[in-house]
Order: structure tokens, then C-alpha cells, then sequence
């Protein structure tokens, strides 16, 4: 990036956050902090109202707002792009407010971006996996979450638990949303439970945003993932499979926690990080003819006990069986 296209991109970063360290510029374009601040006294030289000075932050004067940028054609499909998965992953009012946004940047964009977009519009698609059962929801509640977490407001829900299949009402103090699986998921401070829960969103009938601020500083989302990351408990796996059979391990592979492989021959050697051996070891049940385990060894007894379980079944003559032979 040359100077004039990074000085460019800071004014940007200036004008979509309040506040502005010169540490995350520096990490953002990877480079010194006496480069980032060389160029923004380059900008306030050039007229640009930059408030703020090294080793606090920076932000523009209130209402001072350059015209829009114009969008380049990579920038344009990485926005259409983006439309699609909103329209499949999360729910209508989120999308109604994205594609009213999107709208806007198209009117701004020049004609050959427009025809661009155009073009490509009916050549991209987001598939839901056929093992994942997904049902478009008209409401799941997340733009009025982050509306209380904006404002920093209690919400009250009506919420039935997975569970217990039971329905209760309770005053949560929301922390963030993430999605997860096929599923968003609300992490929130329950006043019922005196503890932190991870709720559902689809399990969410009816959602208010009251009156009650919330009144105690709660950790960070990324936090309680991170937490979640190192209570969940995974195995690490090796197997040696046949070159020509890994190409039908197609996606399946990462459902089941693939990281990495590499070539020995004839065979490529993959390793793992899952949270079930059993399930594991179903799956390796799918092509163990063609593979080996190579660790853990423990994996090998989980698919020997499946393998006789499915060769007493085959031994065993079933009722139906029987009257046939007779």
C-alpha cells in the first residue's frame, strides 16, 4: 500500500470509530508507531481535523465527515458476499436492516461496480449442510439484543430450556451473541440463576427491553469463549490414510476437527483435535478399511468394540430371519 492509499485508509478508521489508538493502526498495517504518527500529523497538515495526540488516541472533530468513498470491485463483492451469509445465518430483521444498507452503498457505487454486482448477484449461494437441520427463523431476537447491549439495559425473556424442556421467565444482563454450529447463541448474566448462562435465541419466545440499566461490569464475550475453548476437552488424533481415499473424506473431515495432513507415499498422515473418541471412531468406521490409527491407541479400542457390536448384529438371526428359514 502506497502512502497516499494508507493515509486514505486511516481517515477511514477515523471516521468509523469515536476513538482511534495508534497502537491498533500500527497492528492493522503493520508498522511502526513513528510511521503512524508521521502520517496522521500528515493529515491534520492536509486540513483534517484530528483531535487527540501519541499515546491516548485519535478521533475527528464532531461533525466534520469527508464525501463517501467509492467502492473498488473487490471491495463491492466482498459486500455481496457478505449479504448472502446474513440472509442465511441470521434472522429477517437483521437482514431487512443489511439489505437497506446495502442498498445505500449501491447507490454510491460507480456503473461498473453496479454491473458488476449485477452480474455475479445469481452466481452465489450459501448451502446449509444436509446433517444440519436448518430452518430459517423469522425472529431470533438479535438486533434487539444488541440494541440493550448498547444501551447497557436488562432485558427480560421468556426462555425454555434445552434441557428441561421448561419455560421460565428471568431478567438477564447481556454480554454478547455468537453463533455457533447452526445456532446463535446469547451469553448473559441471569439474575434467576445469579450466574452467567449461554442462551438459545431460537428458544427466546418473547423478548423486552426494560427500563433497568445494568449496574455491574461484566467480563468480556471473548473472554467466556476463550473460557469455553479450554473447558471443553479434546483429543488429539493421527491417522494414516490411503492418498486416493482422502478425497472422499470431502467435508466431513473438519466436522470432525481436521487440522492438518501431510503426504508419506502412498498415504497422507491427518491429525485431528475432536471432542469425542466414540464419535470419532464411528466416523473412521466409515473408511477404516483403507486407514490405520496411529494414535491414540485407545481410539482402536473404541472401533473394535464397535466393529463386534455390528458382527454380533450380523450373526444374530432376527425374528424375520427365523420364519423365513421355516
Amino acid at each position: 500500500m502506497n502512502r497516499i492509499d494508507r493515509l486514505v485508509a486511516i481517515l477511514i478508521q477515523l471516521q468509523s470509530r469515536r476513538l482511534v489508538k495508534a497502537k491498533d493502526l500500527a497492528e492493522k498495517f503493520s508498522l511502526s508507531l513513528r510511521t503512524i504518527y508521521r502520517d496522521v500529523k500528515a493529515l491534520e497538515e492536509a486540513g483534517v481535523p484530528v483531535i487527540g495526540e501519541a499515546g491516548t488516541g485519535y478521533s475527528l472533530m464532531e461533525g466534520y465527515r469527508l464525501p463517501p468513498v467509492m467502492f473498488n470491485q473487490h471491495e463491492a463483492t466482498a459486500l455481496l458476499t457478505a449479504s448472502k451469509l446474513v440472509q442465511s445465518k441470521t434472522d429477517a430483521g437483521i437482514t431487512k436492516h443489511f439489505t437497506a444498507a446495502l442498498d445505500k452503498i449501491r447507490a454510491i457505487l460507480r456503473h461498473a461496480e453496479k454491473d458488476h454486482i449485477e452480474d455475479i448477484d445469481d452466481h452465489i449461494a450459501v448451502m446449509t449442510h444436509p446433517a444440519i437441520v436448518h430452518q430459517p427463523q423469522t425472529d431470533l431476537h438479535l438486533q434487539s439484543i444488541l440494541n440493550a447491549i448498547g444501551s447497557s439495559s436488562v432485558i427480560h425473556i421468556s426462555y425454555t430450556s434445552i434441557e428441561k424442556n421448561e419455560t421460565t421467565a428471568r431478567k438477564v444482563e447481556p454480554v454478547g451473541i455468537y453463533y455457533l454450529g447452526s445456532h446463535w447463541y446469547l451469553v448473559a448474566f441471569c439474575q434467576l440463576r445469579n450466574d452467567y448462562r449461554n442462551f438459545r435465541t431460537d428458544k427466546i419466545h418473547h423478548l423486552n427491553i426494560t427500563s433497568e440499566t445494568i449496574s455491574k461490569t461484566h467480563p468480556t464475550l471473548h473472554s467466556f469463549i476463550r473460557q469455553m475453548s479450554a473447558e471443553r476437552e479434546v483429543y488429539k488424533v493421527v491417522i494414516d490414510v490411503e492418498a486416493e481415499i482422502v478425497k472422499y473424506l470431502g467435508e466431513q473431515k473438519y466436522y470432525n476437527g481436521y487440522v492438518k495432513e501431510e503426504t508419506l507415499g502412498d498415504t497422507v498422515r491427518i491429525t485431528f483435535l475432536t471432542g469425542s473418541l466414540m464419535g470419532f471412531a464411528r466416523w473412521f468406521m466409515l473408511f477404516g478399511d483403507h486407514a490405520r490409527i496411529v494414535e491414540p491407541l485407545e481410539l482402536n479400542t473404541w472401533v473394535a468394540s464397535i466393529a463386534e457390536g455390528i458382527l454380533k448384529k450380523l450373526e444374530t438371526p432376527t425374528p424375520q430371519a427365523l420364519s423365513l428359514e421355516n
